[in-house]
């Protein structure tokens, strides 16, 4: 049985920004990531499908590096939501973030057809931009490792 989030940052993030490829639940064709907390660490769920195929029975990079991107913003929003007093589904819309940088080492191959569970820790730099150090299993073998700097969205970015 796959294991599942029951509450994600992503979840109560308002329709205007819920559009995201990555993490957007509004968005169709996206990949729909989920970020919450387990163990008291962050963390992302996801098994990638059949066509985000590299070669067969391996995962496509681009897919991982997505995965970490995202669990980086969304790992970001949930720590200054807990520093602001909120928690994940509690009604209040959490801060919204931006990655200002990714960088992602692939340490092994990742295999095709089993859940990749991404696994963060927050660091605040500065009240608007948060580091986020990834590392994404496999069945339990650490296939990448990655860093987002994540931003405090502008204002700016929802004006038409």
């Amino acid at each position: 049985m796959e294991e599942k989030l029951d509450k994600a940052i992503q979840d109560d993030y308002p329709e205007d920004f819920s559009w995201c490829y990555g993490c957007g639940r509004m968005n169709e064709a996206g990949h729909h990531f989920r970020t919450g907390i387990q163990n008291g660490q962050t963390v992302t769920i996801y098994t990638p499908k059949q066509e985000h195929m590299a070669l067969p029975g391996y995962v496509y990079g681009g897919i991982v590096a997505s995965l970490i991107d995202c669990h980086g913003t969304g790992s970001a929003a949930i720590a200054l939501h807990r520093k602001n007093g909120q928690e994940i589904g509690d009604g209040s819309e959490p801060p919204r973030f931006v990655t200002a940088s990714l960088h992602v080492d692939y340490v092994k191959p990742t295999p095709q057809g089993v859940p990749l569970k991404a696994i963060g820790k927050v660091e605040e730099i500065h009240p608007k931009k948060w580091k986020v150090t990834s590392e994404v299993f496999a069945d339990d073998k650490l296939c990448a490792k990655g860093e987002v700097m994540a931003a405090v969205m502008p204002d700016t970015f929802l004006t038409k």
